[in-house]
């Protein structure tokens, strides 16, 4: 009897913990909500400057998401699966941009773009205060985030498939790409919904980077941040809210997806 009284208490500590946090979470987004009416937030939606902005947002996550995959893919694949001198070093250097503010990222990023090296890429490919400098901000730090998740899903599936593959004739590469590859599938649409999310919110690097001119370089998080400046709170909920619905639909989608693969 005493067990199970002390076993109902440590839960019910850890389920009051962890209720309390949901609730408080829950309120914020519901004061952001119930700020304003229905009619003056799709007002402030039909502004053509935060209908640029969203446009901007959904292109630019989308094309950081496809190429953070890229990235995270072999990245992962390396980390999980090799041994070598200095791995541990390399981890902690692709981890930087998970633990550095991200503003001094987008520091970084200028300062490496004002060096001979950073101007010579720039005479090719323009990236300091355009729209490709917002891609590059947001893939520096979203590649990081799909990289961690590649590395997990690696970690978890069986070499085993992918050696008897290779006994049977296969090269690493074909056996990669005819059974590894199809196995992580679920894990590799987590990387690129994890790197679209989290591009999606990336405000400082895109801020000291690529700028937030109107109508030029402004997506979600800097419209916010505009709209404040300018006093107009309606306008940076509208946005706001908008935010939060993307990212409980890639949160739902990752859900589903992750049910039916």
């Amino acid at each position: 009897m005493v067990k199970l009284q002390r076993f109902s208490l440590f839960w019910l500590l850890l389920a009051l913990l962890t209720g309390g946090y949901a609730l408080f979470l829950l309120g914020m987004l519901a004061s952001a909500a119930v700020y304003s009416t229905p009619e003056h937030l799709l007002k402030a939606l039909q502004s053509r400057e935060i209908q640029h902005s969203i446009w901007l947002s959904l292109v630019t996550c989308t094309v950081t998401s496809v190429l953070s995959l890229l990235v995270a893919v072999p990245a992962g694949y390396l980390l999980s699966r090799a041994q070598f001198p200095g791995k541990a070093l390399l981890e902690a250097v692709l981890d930087i941009p998970i633990v550095l503010p991200p503003m001094v990222i987008g520091l970084c990023l200028l300062m490496f773009f004002q060096t001979s090296s950073g101007q010579l890429f720039e005479k090719v490919l323009p990236l300091t205060y355009t729209v490709y400098g917002i891609v590059l901000a947001q893939l520096v730090i979203g590649a990081a985030f799909a990289i961690r998740t590649m590395r997990g899903t690696f970690d978890h599936l069986s070499p085993r498939p992918e050696a008897v593959a290779m006994t049977l004739g296969c090269s690493r590469a074909r056996a990669v790409w005819l059974v590894t590859l199809p196995a992580a599938r679920r894990g590799m649409f987590a990387a690129a919904s994890v790197a679209w999310a989290r591009s999606l919110g990336e405000f400082g690097p895109i801020l000291v980077f690529a700028g937030a001119t109107r109508m030029k370089t402004e997506v979600l998080p800097t419209t916010i941040w505009l709209e404040l400046s300018v006093g107009n709170l309606e306008a940076a909920v509208a946005v706001s809210l908008l935010m939060v619905m993307f990212a409980l639909c890639v949160l739902v989608a990752v859900r589903k997806v992750g049910e039916r693969v």
